[in-house]
C-alpha cells in the first residue's frame, strides 16, 4: 500500500463526526482543510472544486450522505430529508459518473437498512473509500506493466492521490512505473484554466521525489514531435459503453496530437467510471462553468463585448485510446476491440 510520505497527500479525511476536505484551490501555496458536518457543505465543496477528481468526488458524496443521515435520524420522515440532501449532492457536478455511482450505493444501503442505519452507512462510506485506494494500487501495477520500459510520459490535469481516495489513477500508474526504475521523467501540462497540473500534479509528484517537468498546454505538440515522451497517461470522469472517455478539457486535443506523432494514450480509471447506460460520448453531459473563471476583471461588466466559453471536460473517442486500465484489468485498443474485451489480470 502507500508509503508514509504519500500519507501527507490526502484529499479527504473522515473524523467520525465530520469530513475534512483539503481545499485544493489553495495548493501549493497553502495546505488548509475545511471541516463539514452536513451534506450541504459537502455539496458546496464539490461544486466549488475544493475537492475535485471523479473518485474523490464520489467518496466525498458518500460521506455527505452519511452526514445527512447523522443529522436527520431518527426524526420523523428522516429518509425524505436524506433524499433531498442526496439530490443536492447529485446536482453539485454533472459529468463525473462516480458521484452518481456512490450516491446510488448509499441510497440502496439506506433503503435496505434493517438495523442501525448510521452504522451501516458509516461502514459503506468507509468501504467505498478503502476500496478506491486498493483499486488505485491495482491499476497502478497493471498500467506499469503496459508502460514497460517507457522513459517519459505526459499527464494532463491531476489524477493522483488528490483526485482519489489515495495513490491515484493516472498518477498511480506513474508512481508504480517509477518504482520499477524505468520511468525517468514526468511531463505535466499546466491545465488551464484552473492549473491543476501546475498547482497540484507537479506538487504531488514532488512529495514522492518523482522528477516532474511542467509545460504550457500549448507546448504539448512540440514535446511530442521532439520524441521525448512515449505515452500520455490520463484519468477519466466517465467512460461510455463504446470506450469513449470524458476527462479534463484539453485531453481530446492531446489524443489527436498523439495520433499524429505516434504517441500512445492510456486512460486509467476505476471500473465504476464506466457508464454502460450511454452508448457513446455524444451522450455525456459536459459541465460548463462560469465564464468569470476565464475573464479578466475589465471584461466582467454587463455591457462588455467580451465573453468566454468555459467547458471543463471533453470526450476522447475510443479509437484514439491505446489502452484503458482499471482495477479489474485492461482493455487494449478499445476502439477496435470494444470495452467488453476487458482482459482480467
Amino acid at each position: 500500500m502507500s508509503n508514509p510520505k504519500q500519507l501527507s497527500v490526502q484529499a479527504l479525511q473522515w473524523n467520525g463526526r465530520s469530513l475534512s476536505v483539503l481545499d485544493q484551490r489553495l495548493l501549493p501555496e497553502k495546505i488548509a482543510y475545511d471541516d463539514y458536518q452536513d451534506a450541504a457543505g459537502v455539496a458546496e465543496a464539490i461544486a466549488s472544486m475544493r475537492v475535485r477528481g471523479a473518485p474523490a468526488i464520489g467518496i466525498a458524496a458518500a460521506y455527505g450522505v452519511l452526514l445527512s443521515a447523522m443529522r436527520h435520524y431518527p426524526a420523523d420522515n428522516w429518509q425524505d430529508s436524506v433524499e433531498k440532501d442526496i439530490q443536492q449532492l447529485a446536482a453539485s457536478r454533472p459529468t463525473a459518473v462516480n458521484l452518481f455511482w456512490a450516491l446510488d450505493k448509499m441510497r440502496r444501503r439506506l433503503n435496505e437498512s434493517n438495523a442501525d442505519p448510521i452504522a451501516e452507512l458509516t461502514q459503506l462510506a468507509q468501504q467505498i473509500h478503502a476500496e478506491d485506494i486498493a483499486a488505485n494500487h491495482a491499476m497502478g501495477e497493471f498500467g506499469a506493466d503496459i508502460l514497460g520500459d517507457a522513459k517519459a510520459v505526459l499527464t494532463h490535469c491531476n489524477a493522483g492521490a488528490l483526485a482519489t481516495g489515495g495513490y491515484g489513477t493516472a498518477l498511480g500508474v506513474i508512481r508504480s512505473a517509477y518504482k520499477r526504475g524505468h520511468l525517468q521523467n514526468v511531463y505535466a501540462d499546466e491545465t488551464r484554466p484552473w492549473l491543476q497540473g501546475a498547482r497540484l500534479t507537479v506538487w504531488e509528484l514532488a512529495q514522492d521525489g518523482i522528477p516532474a517537468t511542467l509545460i504550457a498546454d500549448s507546448a504539448a505538440a512540440w514535446l511530442m514531435k521532439s520524441g521525448k515522451i512515449d505515452w500520455i497517461v490520463v484519468g477519466a470522469d466517465r467512460i461510455t459503453a463504446n470506450g469513449d472517455a470524458a476527462n479534463k478539457i484539453g485531453t481530446y486535443s492531446l489524443a489527436v496530437l498523439a495520433k499524429q506523432h505516434g504517441v500512445k494514450v492510456m486512460v486509467a480509471a476505476p471500473y465504476s467510471t464506466f457508464d454502460f447506460s450511454l452508448a457513446s460520448g455524444d451522450s455525456i453531459e459536459i459541465e460548463e462553468r462560469n465564464p468569470k473563471e476565464l475573464l479578466a476583471d475589465c471584461y466582467l461588466q454587463d455591457d462588455s463585448l467580451v465573453t468566454a466559453w468555459n467547458p471543463v471536460f471533453d470526450v476522447t473517442p475510443a479509437e484514439l485510446i491505446s489502452a484503458i486500465v482499471t482495477e479489474r484489468g485492461v482493455i487494449i485498443d478499445p476502439g477496435k476491440n470494444g470495452v467488453r474485451s476487458l482482459q482480467t489480470c
